[in-house]
């Protein structure tokens, strides 16, 4: 009879460490217009910032954002929650929809600097995934990725540099 030990030592005898590996998808910067103050809702501070367009660069795509909005929460533990939706059309017209969900967390001196645009990226913590969704076929292969990113933010930008986990 297999015992819950058993099974454990099994199983802890098969572990093992594979070390992710990523490859550039591409950096995107997105204008924002003023945010639009939501006020205090039971998940926290929400706001939400319409985006004014962009463009992004990459290896294999590259293009412009044609519209986008982030909604934002600051959350009671201030830590910060974002949804980032975008429409972004690549050099050869064909469209793609990419949506980002993160964390955005930073020390309250921070945020001054991170206003006015002289905070740099690593004062602070913006990390995400993103899930792309497109009926082109020359870019047929985001739709079966997962990606991540790293991003930054200030009053009236916020950018990302997007990796595919390989």
């Amino acid at each position: 009879m297999t015992t819950e030990q058993d099974i454990f030592d099994q199983a802890s005898s098969q572990l093992q460490t594979i070390e992710p590996k990523m490859r550039h998808v591409f950096d995107t910067v997105v204008i924002v217009d003023d945010a639009i103050e939501l006020g205090k809702t039971q998940y926290g501070r929400r706001r939400i910032r319409p985006g004014k367009g962009g463009v992004f660069k990459g290896e294999r795509l590259n293009g412009v954002v044609l519209s986008g909005t982030n909604w934002f929460v600051t959350r009671p533990d201030h830590i910060g929650e974002f949804n980032v939706r975008l429409t972004l059309q690549t050099d050869d017209d064909a469209l793609i929809y990419m949506e980002s969900r993160g964390i955005y967390k930073f020390p309250r001196e921070v945020g001054p600097k991170i206003a006015d645009g002289t905070a740099a990226h690593t004062d602070y913590y913006l990390r995400e995934h993103t899930e792309f969704e497109t009926a082109a076929e020359q870019y047929a292969w985001l739709n079966a990725i997962v990606a991540v990113g790293t991003g930054w933010h200030h009053s009236r930008a916020v950018g990302m540099s997007i990796y595919e986990l390989l």
